[in-house]
């Protein structure tokens, strides 16, 4: 099957040479049984590589089972890869195949396999080596015939440093690894692909599709794309609706694109490290929402004429050296919890409890705003945080969060 052919089966759109490349590799190992890893970043479509594995290699007409990792609450992560006895644990009230048991003979997808915990990563490890496994409160062996293709978002090398993830499992999934490109890397790709996103939609919605001006196209295509394919679709979805006119300027596109690009994933998602850096950001977040209430004050008061009578003087301290003489209830509530979080790391002993409660209530408000907005919804709630989802739902627990 040649690659225009296989693109259209699966929806693939472009021509850059590096999808060539990653496609290419795909299709001449779906012949074998080897592992293969997949890689790159967040949202350059990687699940499409293990579909082309699958159906074209000789386990075509079995189950292709795709599943999330990170989507996986630990607790139940063993018992739904493995299976489980009845009686194994509380609820678990029936027998139960895992995923290696009903893909028998097909392919399995893991699908951000960084998240899985160290004691899966060693029945994992086992299962590839030997083909065998035994479901949760079993002790016997049971065989699987199972193809694994795998994916990551996160440097492997980087959490091997950190032990958070077994070397001897990254090279016997690493086999084979394709590398997807991200859509940045494709820029001849960029605008075929908004265009196809926008027909679809002007379908979807039954309204004319949305064309682009030259100034538009060339902005689209030197925009960064931090969030790849899946943030040009929802730009293309947005413009589709919200606008009006149907032939969509640089201006306009420019209100659709983030301003704030110097956000990153944490490496090590489901790490202590990776822990570390989902409070750090939630804390940056918190201080970075503060200071601009800070800073629209300190506007406001700069702004007051001269021989103006302030309200009653009280000094507070906002970084460094800069006082405020004159305040609202509600900007000294704000300028004071600036303060608060930026004493956390310098505060004596004494206080550190005090401080770390302080804390984990503007990160338990932070969480519950994200979750209202998004009505419930973890997995874009993670998304607005910069959090993985499982990290979020730890925090949800821990937090006593309801």
């Amino acid at each position: 099957m040649n690659f225009e052919a296989i693109k259209q089966r699966f929806g693939i759109i472009g021509d850059s040479a590096a999808l060539d490349n990653a496609i290419g590799i795909a299709l001449q190992v779906a012949k074998t049984d080897l592992s293969v890893l997949v890689t790159g970043e967040s949202g350059v479509g990687k699940e499409v590589i293990p579909q082309i594995i699958h159906y074209n290699s000789p386990r075509k007409h079995n189950v292709y089972l795709s599943i999330n990792c990170g989507a996986i609450p630990e607790g139940t992560i063993d018992s739904e890869l493995f299976g489980h006895e009845k009686g194994a644990f509380t609820g678990a009230t029936e027998t139960r195949k895992g995923y290696f048991e009903e893909a028998d003979g097909g392919t399995l997808f893991l699908d951000e396999v960084a998240e899985l915990p160290m004691s899966t990563q060693v029945r994992l490890l086992r299962v590839l080596q030997s083909g065998e496994f035994m479901k949760v409160g079993s002790s016997k062996i049971q065989k699987t015939n199972v193809r694994v293709v795998a994916a990551t978002n996160i440097d492997l090398r980087r959490a091997i440093e950190s032990n958070r993830f077994r070397e001897d499992l990254y090279f016997r999934l690493n086999t084979v690894p394709i590398r997807m490109p991200a859509l940045r890397d494709r820029k001849e790709d960029i605008h075929k692909l908004f265009r196809k996103f926008a027909l679809d939609f002007a379908n979807k919605y039954v309204m004319p599709s949305v064309r682009l001006t030259p100034d538009a196209v060339e902005r689209l295509e030197d925009y960064p794309w931090p969030g790849n394919v899946r943030e040009l679709k929802s730009v293309a979805e947005r413009i589709s609706v919200m606008e009006t006119e149907r032939l969509i300027t640089g201006a306009t596109l420019a209100k659709y694109l983030q301003n704030d690009l110097n956000t990153s994933l944490p490496a090590l998602a489901g790490s202590a490290a990776a822990d570390y850096l989902s409070d750090r950001d939630i804390i940056f977040k918190m201080i970075m929402n503060l200071k601009q209430d800070v800073e629209a004050l300190k506007a406001r008061l700069d702004a007051m004429p001269a021989g103006a009578t302030p309200a009653p003087a009280t000094n507070i301290l906002v970084e460094g050296d800069v006082k405020v003489s004159d305040y609202t209830p509600e900007s000294a509530s704000a300028v004071q919890e600036v303060h608060d979080v930026q004493e956390v790391a310098s505060a004596p002993v004494e206080d550190a409890k005090e401080a770390s409660l302080s804390i984990n209530d503007k990160k338990a408000e932070l969480i519950v705003k994200a979750l209202e907005k998004y009505r419930g919804n973890r997995k874009q709630a993670a998304a607005e945080l910069g959090i993985s989802e499982r990290t979020l739902y730890r925090k949800i627990k821990d937090l006593g969060l309801q």
